[in-house]
């Protein structure tokens, strides 16, 4: 199983890490982190040393009840950062992190690679149009509503019947626009609450029936934090634990704020299963 990045093959069979890079001001973990060049550069600098495949960038915040930013306000904040990092590391892949087809095509222009999508087009409906014409990956999540009122939309018929339903009607769109390379990511976090999400990783590898690669984000989110009584920054050993777990269940790609440790559960697991 592979996706092309660049022209490049990346192949999925062995699970890959993609580091998270956020330059919002109110994320829940790293909000406000990398405000200037300087640590942008020795953040990203750090998640490739440590292993990292990709790199995520988000300029617009999807936590619960974030605040809603306009186009021009996402694309202020992410388009200097994507042409610094593109200069900087000639061979850096780059995925966006945005529902919006236009931030999309002007970031992917401007030297990413990978487009991710929290809405799968919901939210912007020229943006498998525009991932079609500009022949990336489209990584897709289950999210019910939109950041600001996800958490009012928990109610489900059946946790993993729905979701699954969702992405086959979405896959089929892609499809027939012609996307060839799509991921799927099952939204943790999203319009689920704690039990659901739990549930949702528990039975995470139905979603190999899709035969298209998996995408988990787990990292250092309330599934965790709450369910231990800590914070977000106190997380990282349940991030450790949950995302060995997706690994087991098949996940091809883990999204991390901790790159080092993400990569040390891929060699183990790799080991494990050889």
């Amino acid at each position: 199983m592979t996706i092309n990045c660049k022209g490049q093959l990346i192949d999925l069979t062995i699970p890959r890490v993609m580091g998270i890079l956020n330059l919002t001001p109110d994320s829940f973990y790293d909000g406000g982190f990398y405000n200037n060049e300087d640590a942008v550069l020795k953040q990203v600098d750090k998640m490739l040393s440590d292993g990292a495949t990709f790199i995520d960038i988000g300029a617009y915040s999807s936590r619960p009840k974030a605040v809603h930013i306009s186009e021009k306000e996402e694309l202020g904040r992410l388009m200097p950062i994507i042409k610094l990092l593109s200069n900087h590391f000639p061979d850096i892949r780059i995925s966006i992190d945005t529902f919006r087809s236009q931030v999309a095509e002007q970031g992917i222009n401007a030297g990413a690679c990978i487009i991710n999508d929290i809405s799968a087009g919901k939210m912007d409906s020229m943006m498998m149009a525009t991932v079609a014409k500009l022949k990336v990956p489209y990584i897709m999540m289950h999210m019910k509503g939109t950041p600001q009122n996800m958490q009012q939309h928990v109610n489900y018929n059946h946790l993993l019947k729905d979701i699954l339903y969702y992405f086959s009607e979405r896959i089929a769109v892609a499809k027939a626009l012609g996307i060839i390379d799509v991921i799927v990511d099952s939204g943790f976090g999203f319009s689920k609450t704690t039990a659901q999400n739990y549930e949702l990783l528990k039975h995470l590898e139905v979603f190999k029936m899709l035969e298209k690669p998996i995408l988990v984000g787990l990292s250092r989110k309330s599934m965790i934090h709450k369910t231990l009584s800590t914070s977000a920054s106190e997380a990282l050993n349940g991030t450790t634990v949950l995302n060995t777990v997706a690994l087991q269940k098949r996940a091809a790609i883990l999204r991390v704020h901790d790159v080092k440790e993400a990569i040390e559960c891929v060699k183990l697991t790799q080991h494990l299963n050889s």
